[in-house]
């Protein structure tokens, strides 16, 4: 009795554990009040003198059931043995029960529901409409073959009688208030669960942005670190829901600084020996405050461990490597990037290539290499840096309107021009002298930061460079495009009154397209740009004027080439004889790739690369990526990329679909400023390969710098490839190598 009433109470909190997915707990109580009716149908069988046959297949049909059921809970294979124990139940057990229990004059008929109540409580989507009709096919099927071949059912038991027909309704009937019972009392407790978790969120939101609202500089900093930190979490393969709690654990980190006086916290310039000592206490306090709450257990851990250094320089407890908790692991990274891409009292936000150094940089030292590597390679996915801080009304720098009186005195903060159309709504009005005519204008331009620089210092630090001024009443000033058209628009804007405008704006790879919409009219101009690899921001500005009630609206749709009308020829810098595949200009972070080379034992890959002439950073190189995909290219259909390496020796491996073994030897390199001028110069490099069933070993040398990658493929894949890419570069003369044999 008391190992049954564990069992119970097991099942119980199973049920009734709000963690685990509500309709994986409906198939544990469905089976389990199906079982109970299998099994006691077996007596009642007994006792109204059954055939043998027919108690027989009940006790075989139950004893199956409870073993698959058991088998796909400990092998967490619900999801499979929800399909296959309907098809079961439809297909062979309930149609078996019909021609040997009775037939339409048994019970059996009321079995019959069994599958239609199972599929219809269990199954969801496409799948249960399928199975349903398929359920009152059978049905159909065996009331007709009964009723056509009544010596099929006769044959091989009694005729029914009531008993069966009332021990069949009893039964089913039983199971369905049960079901129903439980279903309520689980969607009951689901709600309830929903309404705290919903509670805890606002309630936990709410203290995350008291405590930003203490410094000045933390624009939301709370926020941002759970997002990083979540999405560190996922791409580190983490649960659904460890990935939630994670970010609930981020959101509260700094909840410590509540104890941290203002003055310490806002103190602009070098902190005093006192003062740094105080700001060190708030992991503690954050601590003290959070062990409380056990609905997250880690947000204390967090809050306690976020400032520790995986080289055991860190505090509270100068804990070292994998001593430090691991979600206090991920928030260090996040807390870190963030810190350094948001604006402090003593400097502006860092551009992304200087937060990558960082990174890499403290790579082993302040963060865990695995988490800092997620980290890094959210970054090169971060193409147009939104993942940065943010102002509420970013594009006038946080205030609801911008007076600029001398030309160009104040511009905002650059919007980002992409492949997707951008609208610009806004209104402008005379500034404070009304005497002197408003002039809006926009400034198209690069730069690290995405803001406008006037100083020749800002201009040289930030890499600065200007494409155009375009002025509202159509004029154009030219600073460093290939060339600037200008035309009437064609096309019908919207209805704006005096003094609003509509920008509508988009870029694509060397062209740029802006068309102005305002009252009296609209004008279109295009841009040929330098280059495809530089970004292009649109910042407002003017003279004389107010800028105010500006919106930002980005369509999602991505533009095509056609789109905008060529000016001025292609940017090219594979302008020469291809190999074995085409040649290949990549103008950003894995803009283009080769078409899938085929990996065999003994693949060689060769080909020549150079960086473009907008190339400056270490990571300015070629890479190869490895995958699967139907079609053999970069993101085909089921594609699956098991490795990402680059030749100035980072890797990156996706999910869990391969396992990676990165070994880098850089015992004659020169240091980076030589690996930099050696991309410019232009170098022949090769790849080979060996396979030996799933694993994939690749090797390549280039100034230096050795690399010998170990890929263990974890996944089906009937065929693996490799493709060339990078960033910023140009790959030409690629030449293929099969076991000795150049492929032609």
């Amino acid at each position: 009795m008391a190992a049954a009433k564990r069992v119970f109470e097991r099942i119980m909190r199973y049920i009734f554990d709000s963690s685990i997915n509500i309709k994986e707990r409906s198939f544990i109580v469905f089976s389990i009040a199906v079982l109970i009716a299998l099994f006691a149908a077996v007596p009642c069988g007994l006792a109204m003198h059954e055939p043998p046959l027919a108690t027989i297949s009940t006790l075989v049909g139950a004893l199956f059931f409870t073993a698959y059921v058991i088998i796909s809970f400990k092998r967490k294979t619900i999801e499979r043995a929800k399909i296959a124990i309907s098809i079961i139940i439809s297909f062979i057990f309930l149609p078996a029960m019909f021609f040997t229990n009775g037939g339409v004059e048994g019970g059996t008929p009321i079995w019959l529901l069994l599958g239609t109540i199972y599929i219809s409580l269990i199954l969801e989507g496409k799948l249960k409409v399928i199975m349903l009709v398929c359920e009152a096919c059978v049905i159909t099927a065996c009331w007709l073959i009964g009723y056509a071949f009544p010596e099929l059912v006769t044959g091989y038991s009694r005729r029914g009688n009531y008993f069966d027909s009332l021990a069949a309704l009893f039964i089913v009937s039983g199971i369905i208030y049960t079901i129903i019972s439980f279903q309520n009392s689980l969607y009951r407790k689901e709600e309830e669960r929903k309404n705290v978790q919903r509670l805890f969120s606002q309630t936990a939101t709410a203290l995350a942005n008291a405590i930003d609202a203490k410094d000045k500089y933390t624009h939301g900093h709370s926020s941002r670190v759970a997002e990083y930190s979540k999405k560190i979490a996922e791409l580190a393969g983490k649960s659904p829901e460890e990935c939630d709690e994670i970010y609930y654990v981020a959101l509260l980190h700094d909840v410590g600084k509540i104890g941290v006086p203002e003055k310490i916290i806002n103190k602009e310039g070098r902190l005093s020996p006192e003062e740094l000592e105080c700001i060190k206490q708030h992991p503690a306090m954050g601590a003290q405050i959070l062990k409380s709450i056990t609905e997250y257990p880690r947000l204390s851990v967090g809050a306690h461990f976020h400032h520790e250094r995986y080289d055991g320089k860190g505090y509270p407890e100068r804990l070292k490597g994998s001593d430090i908790p691991e979600v206090a692991r991920i928030i260090s990274v996040a807390d870190s990037y963030d810190a350094m891409a948001s604006k402090r009292s003593y400097r502006d936000p860092l551009p992304q290539d200087k937060v990558r150094e960082q990174l890499i940089e403290g790579s082993g030292t302040q963060f865990d290499p695995k988490f800092a590597n997620i980290m890094l390679h959210l970054i090169d996915l971060d193409t147009d840096y939104s993942m940065k801080e943010r102002k509420d009304i970013q594009e006038l720098s946080g205030r609801n309107e911008m007076l600029v009186e001398e030309h160009r005195e104040e511009v905002s903060e650059g919007i980002l021009l992409s492949s997707c159309l951008t609208c610009i709504d806004m209104k402008v009005s005379a500034g404070k002298s009304s005497a002197r005519t408003p002039r809006a204008s926009i400034v198209l331009f690069d730069s690290l930061d995405g803001l406008f620089h006037a100083d020749e210092q800002g201009k040289k630090e930030l890499v600065y460079y200007e494409y155009c001024e375009i002025l509202f009443d159509g004029q154009c000033v030219n600073a460093g495009a290939r060339k600037v058209e200008s035309r009437p628009c064609e096309e019908k804007g919207p209805s704006l009154s005096a003094g609003e405008y509509r920008i509508e704006a988009v870029r694509v790879k060397d062209h740029a397209r802006v068309r102005i919409f305002g009252a009296d009219g609209a004008r279109e101009y295009i841009l040929a740009l330098p280059d495809s690899s530089r970004y292009v921001y649109v910042g407002l500005t003017g003279a004389h004027c107010c800028i105010s009630d500006v919106k930002v609206d980005r369509s999602g749709i991505q533009t095509g080439e056609d789109a905008i009308p060529r000016i001025a020829p292609k940017i090219s810098y594979i302008n020469e004889a291809a190999g074995d595949v085409p040649n290949v200009q990549v103008d950003g972070y894995r803009t283009e790739s080769t078409k899938g080379i085929p990996v065999r034992d003994g693949t060689t890959i060769s080909f020549h690369s150079k960086s473009l002439p907008t190339a400056r950073l270490v990571w300015h190189c070629p890479s190869y990526v490895v995958f699967t995909s139907d079609d053999g290219t970069v993101g085909g259909g089921n594609y699956k990329e098991f490795s990402l390496v680059r030749l100035d020796g980072e890797n990156w491996e996706s999910g869990d679909a391969a396992e990676n073994e990165l070994l880098v030897d850089r015992q004659d390199f020169n240091g980076w400023d030589a690996w930099k001028r050696f991309n410019k110069e232009g170098f022949d490099s090769y790849i080979s390969f060996s396979r030996e069933g799933n694993t994939v070993i690749s090797q390549t040398k280039n100034a230096g710098i050795s690399i010998r990658n170990i890929t263990k493929i974890k996944v089906r894949a009937d065929e693996v490839y490799v493709a060339l890419s990078g960033d910023q570069c140009a790959l030409t003369g690629i030449k293929i190598t099969q076991m000795g044999s150049t492929q032609t």
